[in-house]
């Protein structure tokens, strides 16, 4: 088994507070003797410290710079911003949610450097499925139910429904165009039967 340096960096897409791996991840990663960099502060958003990466045995790369002059294998949530593609090079593999059909750019700056860029909402089972899409879309549907009752909030343009109802009034009532995974992870009933 060809052994890898695997660098973990800190997601810098607005609003992503993700981390591309949990400390466990490092240690099976580790003890089949791949060399991990994690960047520091990478996981500090989603409750894990630098102290529990190198417990589990990563280096915490003091820079992103750092980390990505090192890496062999970067493993990202989201796809890589335009401040990121001046650490592609040649040989470079990142695993990420690309959505490259929206990202033109980093299509091409993925082509031009020659970087192998591994997409995980292409990742498939024989059956078809998605392993790796399926979960986040099922996230994706639970949070569209609370950020669309935020939304019926009169300070961000709503009407003040409230979505459970209080005595008096009437519960609001919800509609999920489509049955993709999305509107099946919504799991609407709990939060507004239909009538």
């Amino acid at each position: 088994m060809v052994k890898m340096i695997i660098g973990v960096p800190k997601e810098v897409k607005p609003d992503e507070y993700r981390v591309g791996l949990v400390p466990s991840s490092v240690r099976v990663l580790a003890l089949a003797g791949h060399s991990v960099l994690v960047e520091k502060s990478a996981g500090v958003a989603s409750g894990f410290d630098d102290g529990l990466y190198a417990a589990e045995g990563a280096e915490i790369a003091g820079s992103a710079e750092k980390l990505w002059g090192r890496a062999e294998m970067v493993i990202k949530v989201k796809e890589p911003v335009e401040g990121e593609y001046r650490f592609f090079r040649e040989g470079l593999v990142i695993y990420a949610f690309f959505h490259l059909a929206a990202e033109k750019t980093l299509a091409r700056e993925l082509v031009e450097k020659k970087v192998a860029a591994v997409a995980y909402e292409t990742i498939q089972e024989s059956d078809g499925s998605l392993p790796i899409l399926i979960p986040m879309s099922e996230i994706a549907g639970r949070m569209s139910v609370q950020t669309g009752a935020k939304y019926l909030e009169r300070p961000h343009g709503g009407k003040g429904v409230l979505l459970g109802g209080v005595p008096g009034t009437e519960r609001g009532l919800v509609t999920i165009i489509g049955g993709g995974v999305g509107g099946q992870g919504s799991d609407i009933e709990q939060v507004a039967p239909a009538a």
